[in-house]
């Protein structure tokens, strides 16, 4: 049936209600925990932050649960609910491997970790800034191992072939002198369709929105 302009805006701004509250019943946040290694001395994300600092938490996105009225959401969205989900578990298997690394693998081992996840492209910036002079010196010096776990906040923005989402990363640092734990709030891209998605961009999530 076609919709009148008003009707138009109004189903408009259910989707955005709806979407909010997926992170509710659709998105659960649930902790990812790693295999054991951890994050690299130096976020290798290419505008995160470097490994071996310790992000204050950013507050977790509180969502309330929204009735659509019965009206199927996905009808009028670019995705399916099962394409979103797929989305969302390669996001969160990214960002514990992203955060997750030992001193004794190379950037190759690294890297290899997300094979499957990430795109070629992000996998070469990724294995260049792990394996950066100073920041490879610092993960050794200090014997450093990281395991990381994941929870996602929110949808940002989505469009034909790209959502991203606002995620949480968390770090469990071991170093020699001890262990410290911090968390850094991501913004992640993915690129793909149907329930097939890769992971091509992360920074912090502060960045651009200034």
């Amino acid at each position: 049936m076609d919709l009148s302009p008003g009707q138009k805006r109004a189903v408009f701004a259910v989707v955005v209600v709806v979407l909010a509250a997926l992170g509710y019943w659709l998105l659960v946040p649930r902790m990812s925990h790693s295999n054991g290694q951890a994050q690299p001395a130096a976020s290798p994300a290419p505008t995160a932050t470097t490994p071996g600092s310790q992000p204050s938490a950013p507050p977790a996105a509180t969502v309330s649960p929204a009735s659509a009225g019965g009206v199927d959401i996905y009808s009028w969205l670019p995705f399916t609910q099962q394409g979103l989900a797929a989305a969302a578990t390669v996001t969160e298997k990214f960002v514990v491997d992203y955060n997750t690394y030992t001193y004794s693998e190379s950037a190759d081992d690294y890297v290899a970790r997300m094979n499957g996840l990430i795109t070629t492209q992000l996998a070469d910036t990724l294995r260049g800034l792990y394996s950066t002079p100073g920041v490879a010196k610092v993960r050794t010096g200090q014997k450093q191992t990281s395991t990381g776990a994941a929870v996602i906040n929110s949808l940002r923005s989505f469009g034909p072939s790209s959502l991203t989402f606002i995620v949480t990363g968390t770090q469990h640092l071991t170093t020699a002198k001890g262990t410290t734990s911090g968390s850094s709030q991501y913004a992640v891209t993915l690129t793909g369709s149907g329930t097939s998605w890769q992971v091509n961009d992360i920074e912090l999530s502060s960045v651009g929105q200034s």
